[in-house]
């Protein structure tokens, strides 16, 4: 075999299929490493993509030219949009998808695709010389060249799992851990850290007792994730919604003693935003029941996951807790629920490109740097890709803004701010969220994919035909209805009648009426592409605010655009507190807007950063 590659990912997660996908998309000859070819791209805890946030992560992915959105489509069996209550900004698309399928059909694709390599084995040593990455060693002692290095172990690093008093050396889902390369980054003088996630039980349909539970159905006419997906997906799969009560509080804590969270077995940080059962039931105290939503995890299996009630407790804990649910009681336990710790980088080690700072041609991406989720770890794969190709072919990194993306703010998140615990996007960590929806991904990424080479041919024609769509649709907006065309549809939806003839750019400005109320008064409209119609009709609708929106990311744009040297030396500038000098210095911002936004760095502070740099014209 040649042993020689321009990049090397290792981990074939969901950060590190995207990370090789698009660096051989960009002709990059490329080594995937994976402990186990069973594991590529496995969903080892929840059955679904997308969701609150994260939704919008796996738009933009697909705008850029990643490969999850479509993966997700292939294997989707129901689909919702969740928030609908709420404004355009936090509508967020998920799908229940087929595990097992999605598994298959991004492995297949991986080894369909040009220049990529996919191999078996744990990686053991990065080398590096000079303080250049040159390839890496696998256990087994051999020796791959490579100038880049994507560094995407997910849950993997020395990570155990947790029951009770059962540990076990292994990584999710009972697959093999990488216990040889944590050593090496330990002696790259990298800051390791120890996160812990978990999952719940897994159930038997046929033991469920679904009369007694709320069904929830998916929703008909959804958009799909991928803007190259034809048609509609399958959403056929029922969920199924039931509560926690009183009976299962008392079981978790009566049993606290033996849960591993509370007697000292799990020492790593686990999710704020995804606790353990034990957690939420300890920390809302004050809550007298709980959502248990009941899922399935694919079309060719007949497990149930039991979302909500992840918990490492012992399994008879588990079963007690289980059958105290209302149409659980009979519940047959295919899987007990388990806590897994594991070893992962602390973010502040990467700059904006998710290059490793200490060394060139080193990135890192995914769970290994402090976040959690499918969507966010394939998020930081495609731009950690990107950038290690244009490491490769010398050309300036790729660094997709806050105001730009999801993605950027994820991104600015864990490389300014750090986190303490597993990273997870939500719609209310971005403050230019209006403006970042999930249906004009593609109008604010796909551009910027082709220009990075990222978008080809077909997605590019698609993403053109879209802009047409909405073209069209602008061009006859100034087409003007009677009074009496339009006063039944005002009447039923509790609208004001106008006091003359209404353009339809004034109807679908008006509160209460939507594009489909526009589709029932006009044919013309009716036959343009609805999707391209609802979109005009929230840019309508929002017009006002969007421009403020569009305004505050031009003056914060100002400061984005001040770059800081790299070489700069915080600690030596009069006038900073030290905590200031302590927080640059470990961060090394890029811009002048991401030293503002570092975690114990002051408005005074920047005050007296600017004045330094004047001073001394930098």
């Amino acid at each position: 075999m040649d042993k020689r590659y321009d990049a090397i990912v290792i981990g074939a997660g969901h950060a590190g299929a995207e990370a090789a996908y698009i660096l051989a998309k960009l002709n990059k000859k490329t080594l995937l490493l994976s402990l186990s070819l069973e594991a590529v791209a496995f969903m080892a805890c929840n059955p679904n993509i997308g969701g609150t946030g994260k939704g919008h992560l796996v738009k933009e992915i697909d705008a850029l030219g990643g490969i999850m959105g479509e993966i997700a489509d292939l294997a989707t069996i129901q689909t919702r949009m969740l928030n609908l209550g709420n404004g355009p900004a936090v509508h967020s698309l998920r799908a229940q998808v087929d595990k097992n399928l999605y598994h298959r059909a991004m492995k297949a694709r991986l080894e369909d695709t040009k220049n990529l390599t996919i191999l078996e084995g744990e990686a053991k040593e990065i080398l590096i010389e000079e303080g250049k990455v040159v390839g890496v060693v696998t256990g087994m002692g051999d020796t791959y060249s490579a100038r880049a290095v994507v560094i995407a172990t997910g849950v993997y690093l020395n990570s155990r799992i947790i029951t009770g008093d059962y540990v076990k050396d292994v990584g999710p889902a009972g697959f093999m851990r990488s216990s040889l390369l944590t050593d090496n980054l330990l002696a790259l003088g990298l800051d390791i850290r120890r996160f812990k996630t978990g999952t719940p039980p897994r159930v038997l349909s046929s033991s469920i007792d679904y009369d007694v539970m709320e069904t929830q159905n998916g929703d008909i006419g959804n958009p799909t994730f991928s803007m190259l997906t034809e048609g509609d997906v399958r959403n056929d799969k029922a969920c199924y919604l039931t509560y926690t009560n009183e009976e299962t509080h008392r079981i978790i804590i009566e049993n606290l003693d033996k849960a591993p969270m509370y007697n000292g077995v799990i020492q790593g940080t686990g999710p704020r935003y995804c606790p353990s059962i034990e957690t939420k039931v300890m920390r809302f105290q004050d809550k007298d029941r709980h959502q248990i939503f009941v899922e399935p995890e694919g079309a060719d299996t007949y497990e149930m996951y039991i979302q909500g009630l992840s918990t490492s407790m012992p399994y008879d804990v588990q079963e007690r807790m289980l059958h105290s649910i209302k149409g659980l009681e009979h519940a047959k336990i295919t899987r007990y629920g388990y806590a897994i710790e594991y070893d992962c980088l602390n973010p502040l080690e990467l700059n904006a490109s998710l290059a490793i700072k200490k060394y060139e041609g080193l990135y890192s991406a995914g769970q290994i740097n402090g976040s959690s989720g499918y969507e966010e770890a394939g998020a930081q794969g495609i731009i950690a890709g990107i950038n290690a190709s244009r490491y490769l072919d010398n050309l300036p990194p790729f660094i997709i803004r806050r105001d730009l993306a999801y993605i950027g703010v994820l991104i600015d998140d864990l490389v300014t701010k750090g986190t303490n615990e597993p990273y997870r996007m939500m719609t209310s960590r971005a403050e230019h969220r209006l403006f970042l929806r999930q249906d004009n991904a593609d109008l604010r990424l796909t551009e910027i994919g082709r220009e990075l080479g990222t978008v080809d041919d077909e997605r590019y024609a698609r993403f053109l035909e879209r802009k047409a769509q909405i073209k069209e649709i602008e061009d006859i907006l100034d087409k003007r209805f009677s009074i009496e065309s339009v006063k039944e549809v005002c009447e039923l939806r509790g609208e004001t009648l106008p006091k003359s003839a209404i353009s339809a750019r004034e109807f679908l400005k008006r509160n209460y009426l939507t594009a489909e109320d526009l589709c029932k008064i006009s044919e013309e409209f009716d036959a343009k592409d609805k999707r391209a119609l609802k979109y005009v009709e929230v840019e309508l609708k929002y017009e006002g605010y969007l421009k403020k929106q569009a305004q505050a990311i031009k003056d914060a744009q100002r400061m984005e655009e001040k770059t800081l040297p790299k070489d700069l030396d915080y600690m030596s500038i009069d006038g900073l507190r030290i905590e200031a000098r302590q927080k640059l210095d470990e961060v090394k911002p890029l811009t002048l807007a991401q030293a503002s936004r570092i975690s114990g760095v002051m408005p005074a502070d920047i005050t007296v950063l600017i004045l330094y740099l004047r001073k001394n014209k930098l």
